[in-house]
């Protein structure tokens, strides 16, 4: 009986209890809407700007490469497969027509119109093809002097060249993969740094490379939205930065305010070279939703953490919630130990399992 009564008065209490803190919570917390100040200076969304003067390239950018011109360094020697162009002057009245467009065939064979005849050309440059031409003519038209008439071979496809157009992206290392061409180390460079570095690793092996670069994918910075999670756990979403961002772009990525939010919201900015503490900046939520006013709507910029406060209702709900459980465990075994003892005290047995004792002895 004595665990009972201690049972009762604890299961009283703890309820009563709990109903006076959550009053004397909600008459702590202020319902009243107090306006962030707004900084006029920077950039917001109906006034963006280009956060970064020139884009630096990081580690897991994906750059796009475009070839202007690849050409193979002098002197380039023929090989099957490659497509060369045969044009000849002079040749018009001696009914030689070497005019033609060619990819060399597997064999190296190249059949030119009668007179002049199949040659070989894989292994040559086009300078010792075209001398092959003339020499071929002169022989079968008769003629020592080739000065009044020639003929040109230029290069119209490498067939072996090593492709390098494409998407590249940038290792942990900070450097792309160019095949046969080596490695180009481009974390920290500019766009224009980049191609001047890529062009220096192809000089090596093409005469004259003409490259364009541009970035793909933005993979190398960051912005950052934390949601404090009222004792459930914070939660913590990373999102590629572009330089177009604002808040409000940064909560729809995240479908809005989780259910233990509250509406207090700031950006958190790391000073400039990491000095100085960070900067907070804080957001009129009301103002950029229900109000369209967007002086507070930011624009983000790389490593920004948008926080978002938990609703401190529901965070002392939880914690008050975590205090009262292990009691109310020890309360059900509680409960559970009385019962079970009423059960079966002497009484109970002498009335054949009829607590008020009547009914139990023999007739």
């Amino acid at each position: 009986m004595f665990v009972k009564a201690i049972f009762n008065h604890r299961i009283l209490t703890l309820p009563v209890l709990g109903c006076m803190l959550l009053l004397g919570m909600a008459g702590c917390v202020s319902t009243t809407h107090v306006r962030p100040a707004v900084y006029p200076s920077l950039p917001k969304e109906m006034a963006k700007t280009s956060p970064l003067v020139e884009y630096d390239i990081g580690i897991s950018d994906v750059l796009i490469v475009e070839a202007v011109q690849m050409v193979p360094k002098s002197p380039y020697r023929l090989q099957p497969l490659d497509g060369v162009s045969i044009r000849g002057y002079g040749l018009e009245d001696m009914e030689y027509g070497v005019n033609m467009d060619s990819r060399i065939p597997p064999d190296g064979v190249i059949a030119l119109p009668p007179p002049v005849g199949a040659i070989k050309v894989t292994g040559l440059t086009c300078e010792e093809v075209s001398e092959m031409i003339l020499k071929k003519i002169s022989e079968n038209s008769g003629l020592a002097d080739t000065s009044s008439f020639g003929v040109s071979v230029s290069l119209l496809a490498v067939s072996g060249l090593q492709p390098i157009a494409g998407e590249h992206t940038v290792g942990a290392d900070g450097r792309i993969n160019l095949g046969i061409y080596g490695s180009v180390h481009v974390a920290g460079l500019t766009l224009a740094e980049a191609k001047e570095a890529i062009e220096f690793q192809l000089v090596e092996y093409l005469d004259s490379p003409n490259i364009a670069v541009d970035v793909f994918f933005y993979n190398s910075k960051y912005y950052y939205v934390i949601m404090e999670g009222a004792g459930y756990g914070d939660r913590l979403q990373q999102f590629p930065y572009t330089g177009n961002e604002t808040v409000l772009d940064a909560i729809a990525g995240v479908n809005g305010m989780d259910r233990v939010s509250s509406k207090r919201v700031w950006i958190a900015r790391s000073s400039p070279y990491g000095y100085g503490g960070s900067n907070i900046l804080v957001v009129d939520w009301q103002g950029i939703t229900a109000e369209a006013a967007y002086g507070t709507n930011y624009q983000l910029m790389p490593y920004d953490r948008i926080f978002i406060e938990e609703d401190k209702m529901v965070a002392w709900d939880t914690k008050l919630s975590k205090v009262i459980a292990p009691f109310e465990r020890i309360m059900g075994f509680s409960l559970l130990g009385a019962q079970t003892a009423t059960r079966f005290t002497g009484s109970v047995l002498k009335g054949g399992g009829n607590p008020s004792g009547y009914g139990g002895g023999r007739y």
